[in-house]
């Protein structure tokens, strides 16, 4: 009888053992598994999270200029931070909006171009026609080389697909063939075009585009 007491008194001091020892070992067990965590494959995994976010955030940036763009523009081409100079070039011309620069690079010269407008007659008026005569700035400057400067490499289209070539606004002088390193040249286009979304474009190299500037002709 006496060794069933000792037993049983036995039994009840390592239950109660056990009972003190529970949390102590389920708090080990949580830092052992988070210590597993920290090993190679999670490191591996936290690697891939945080390229697959950077690489995320580099297109959120990449294609920041979509937002408000006329849903006709070839979307592929907006590649470009708005915060930072844009590049064109024959094989992959720049699309940025009107009044901003694009640097314009070919193998012989680079230049920084600059085309805003279009300026119209008058907004507010009692009756919007659906045409109306637009007038655009080109400035060229910057340039490394002899860039060449033809007023018929320089057109627009609307969203309609409307081709438009503007001319030298009337009484202007026309500039030179050449803009040569040091120089800055300024001049005004015109033409008489649709009310809505359009694009101008500059293809100075054999026909070519390497900038286009999208904007909007507004009479109401």
């Amino acid at each position: 009888m006496a060794s069933l007491r000792a037993q049983a008194a036995t039994s009840t001091a390592t239950s109660a053992l056990v009972r003190r020892l529970a949390p102590t070992a389920a708090l080990f067990a949580a830092i052992a598994v988070a210590l597993a965590g920290c090993g190679p494959s999670h490191q591996g995994s936290a690697s891939r999270r945080a390229t697959a976010v950077s690489q995320a955030r580099s297109t959120r940036r990449s294609h920041r200029g979509l937002v408000g763009y006329p849903a006709f523009l070839p979307k592929r081409t907006l590649d470009y931070d708005s915060d930072a100079l844009v590049v064109g070039t024959a094989g992959k011309p720049a699309l940025t909006n009107q009044g901003d620069p694009i640097e314009v690079v070919t193998p012989g010269w680079s230049v920084l171009a600059v085309i805003s407008g279009p300026e119209v007659p008058g907004e507010g008026l009692p009756y919007q026609t659906s045409f109306t005569t637009c007038t655009w700035t080109v400035t060229l400057s910057k340039a490394t080389g002899r860039v060449p400067i033809s007023i018929s490499d320089f057109d627009s289209i609307d969203d309609r697909g409307n081709l438009y070539r503007p001319q030298l606004v009337a009484g202007q002088p026309a500039p030179a063939r050449f803009l040569q390193p040091g120089e800055r040249v300024s001049f005004e286009l015109r033409a008489y075009e649709a009310v809505g979304e359009g694009l101008m474009r500059w293809a100075p190299i054999g026909g070519r585009i390497v900038g286009k500037w999208d904007f909007v002709v507004e009479n109401d």
